[in-house]
């Protein structure tokens, strides 16, 4: 029998190599290259296989399309985020820091599709049964029927899986911990993690199993081990939070059934995790309506509307190079506002250092968050409040016009909802006689420098305060 070849794989991105070397050629890793016995890729070649392929009937794309199936956990905000509930024969690859709770809302998601009589099976890779037994108690669900079991070998898994009535739902945590017979390398290797969600993926198309991976994360935030296999499951889900925060929030970055992009709002509580149905309200809480510096932005997330709070401040600086420190707010898109407002709002930021903070840790990635972070900037610098009642929103071109944004109409109503009574938004926004109706009047900008005149009138127009008297307006604000 020939010797197996060995091959040298890297533990970041998968790339394979004929030899050792420190430095991995396809994405720069020091020290992640390591040798593995067998075929690259975890199979083998169709020569070793055997046999010649079959053919198989090709179909037409005209014929009756129907929905995919939905099984729904009951649980709202996950539903959400999977498009309506669990697609049978899916597999979903799911991330997120240790001590997150995964495994808290996994269980969760399990009890609630047991107790409606689904069978449920949970395999545990990292944690004994009785660990997860002690956490069901805490969180009172003991007495839900879901079958658990501590494993770590896929044969045995898939084996034990296909007997019985077939299960709706397969939770694998997690799939670093799997390794299957058919590889000759190390649990948690490129290869073994690679084979093993092939075999669990193999399994859920044949059987119409729901399966769940978890995957452990990065330092960086991203799932741990080869990308394919984020390319070979049908969605990714991300569960995202802050230790110094009780809420946590359920993303997801891929879906083929649904949408992406949306996000279901958990709440952290001693009986386990609690849906948020309003998290516009839960950002909002608290926040400091007469401070300067503060502007709310109307925002979207997938396509549901979320309000939330952006914090600047500008302080004059000591350093012969000014700081830019941003947290939830992309540090090159700020650094395009802030050029934006020295180019065509006549403000002068060359000697000041910026703050730009995004309130309860969620993050502003979208475009439409320029028209607030401006203002909440040009708050902080003429030191004026903006109105306690009023959102912002809408995208900053270089040249300094304000572009109009999408779903306008579910902004104005998630921010009437909410009882604010004013929406600074894009002049060329289309607008339909609904969104007029949702109880928010409606202030068109054109171009930067109309917001910074404004701001810069109200900041002039102010009374002395109990902190002294309000900043004097930059010099060319009131210039349009």
């Amino acid at each position: 029998m020939a010797k197996p070849r060995a091959n040298f794989v890297c533990q970041s991105c998968g790339a394979v190599s004929s030899r050792w070397q420190g430095r991995c050629e396809a994405c720069g890793g020091w020290n992640t290259i390591v040798e593995e016995t067998g075929a690259a890729a975890g199979f083998g070649s169709p020569a070793a296989r055997g046999g010649r392929g079959k053919p198989f009937a090709l179909e037409s794309l005209a014929g009756d399309a129907r929905p995919a199936p939905r099984i729904a956990t009951g649980i709202e905000e996950f539903d959400r985020v999977t498009g309506g509930g669990f697609v049978p024969g899916s597999v979903a690859l799911l991330g997120g820091e240790p001590g997150i709770g995964k495994s808290t809302l996994l269980i969760q998601a399990c009890a609630a599709l047991a107790n409606r009589g689904e069978r449920v099976i949970y395999i545990s890779g990292e944690e004994a049964a009785a660990q997860v037994r002690l956490r069901a108690e805490r969180l009172g669900l003991a007495e839900a029927p879901v079958e658990l079991a501590g494993a770590t070998q896929v044969e045995d898994i898939l084996a034990t899986c296909a007997t019985g009535r077939r299960p709706a739902l397969i939770v694998i945590d997690s799939i670093q911990t799997m390794h299957t017979e058919a590889v000759d390398s190390a649990p948690g290797t490129v290869t073994q993690v690679r084979a093993s969600a092939q075999a669990l993926l193999r399994h859920a198309k044949l059987g119409g199993s729901t399966v769940i991976l978890v995957g452990h994360v990065t330092k960086d935030g991203q799932v741990a081990g080869p990308r394919v296999v984020e390319h070979m499951v049908d969605a990714v889900l991300s569960f995202e939070g802050d230790s110094a925060h009780h809420f946590r929030m359920l993303r997801a970055s891929k879906n083929r059934f649904g949408a992406t992009g949306e996000i279901g709002v958990f709440e952290m509580t001693g009986s386990g995790l609690a849906e948020v149905p309003n998290p516009s309200a839960l950002f909002l809480a608290g926040r400091d309506a007469t401070a300067p510096g503060a502007a709310v932005l109307a925002g979207m997330e997938g396509q549901r509307p979320m309000l939330v709070e952006i914090q600047a401040l500008v302080a004059p600086t000591s350093l012969g190079t000014p700081r830019r420190a941003v947290v939830g707010f992309d540090s090159n898109r700020l650094s395009m506002i802030l050029a934006v407002l020295e180019a065509h709002g006549g403000l002068k930021l060359g000697m000041h250092d910026v703050y730009l903070n995004v309130a309860g840790g969620l993050r502003a990635d979208e475009p439409a968050a320029d028209l607030a972070a401006a203002a909440a900037l040009v708050s902080s610098l003429t030191g004026a409040a903006l109105p306690a009642e009023r959102v912002y929103f809408g995208e900053i071109a270089l040249s300094g016009a304000v572009r109009p944004v999408i779903h306008a109409g579910a902004r104005l109503k998630e921010a009437g909802k909410l009882g604010f009574r004013r929406a600074v938004l894009p002049q060329a926004q289309q607008t339909t006689d609904e969104d007029k109706g949702a109880g928010v009047a409606l202030t068109c900008c054109g171009h930067v420098a109309a917001l910074v005149a404004e701001i810069a009138q109200s900041s002039a127009e102010a009374p002395a305060g109990r902190d002294g008297p309000r900043r004097a307006p930059p010099r060319g604000a009131a210039a349009d």
